[in-house]
């Protein structure tokens, strides 16, 4: 694996590096010790998927809070996405900065998102489906949010969005 540090502290983008043969390739996409290598937790507690049918469709930007905090590996399995790491970690150097990746099946990229980070999605395409690899089991008491478009922010999204929940649309202003 081929593991891309970013501008965030934690935020690595991760592509697998394909051992290719006449049946195609094999690659390696998880893998315990060079995860811990990288300083990145290898904790996996549970996998979850999306699917989304429309492209601009929008969810995050969504965290667990302390003192279940959860990192997230991200995939895209069908279609492409943007995906979002917005650092929510107010001891971080890159506080309130956000990394964007765009992460397609054909390319099998992955962003690592850390605790203490939000993580969104657009997406690029319909029949859109996203692979979660998380470190935490979910707690609905710690389920937090913080708007896509909160100018606290400035994301730049590369498209409109068509489709968002409620509950993502109506997150208040981050203090």
């Amino acid at each position: 694996m081929i593991f891309n540090r970013t501008n965030i502290p934690g935020v690595v983008e991760i592509y697998p590096e394909a051992l290719r043969d006449e049946r195609g390739f094999f690659a390696r996409t998880w893998c315990q010790q060079e995860f811990e290598r990288h300083g990145l937790n290898p904790r996996l507690c549970q996998c979850s998927i999306s699917f989304n049918r429309r492209r601009g469709t929008l969810r995050g930007m969504h965290y667990q809070a302390t003192p279940f905090p959860e990192a997230k590996l991200v995939r895209c399995t069908a279609g492409a996405i943007f995906d979002v790491a917005l650092d929510l970690r107010p001891d971080s150097p890159a506080f309130r900065q956000w990394y964007g990746a765009i992460l397609t099946a054909e390319q099998r990229n992955a962003l690592y998102v850390p605790e203490g980070c939000a993580h969104g999605l657009l997406t690029l395409a319909d029949g859109s489906e996203v692979l979660y690899q998380i470190s935490e089991f979910y707690h609905a008491d710690g389920s937090r949010g913080v708007r896509w478009n909160d100018p606290a922010f400035g994301i730049d999204w590369p498209g409109a969005v068509q489709v968002i929940s409620e509950r993502d649309r109506s997150y208040p202003d981050f203090l």
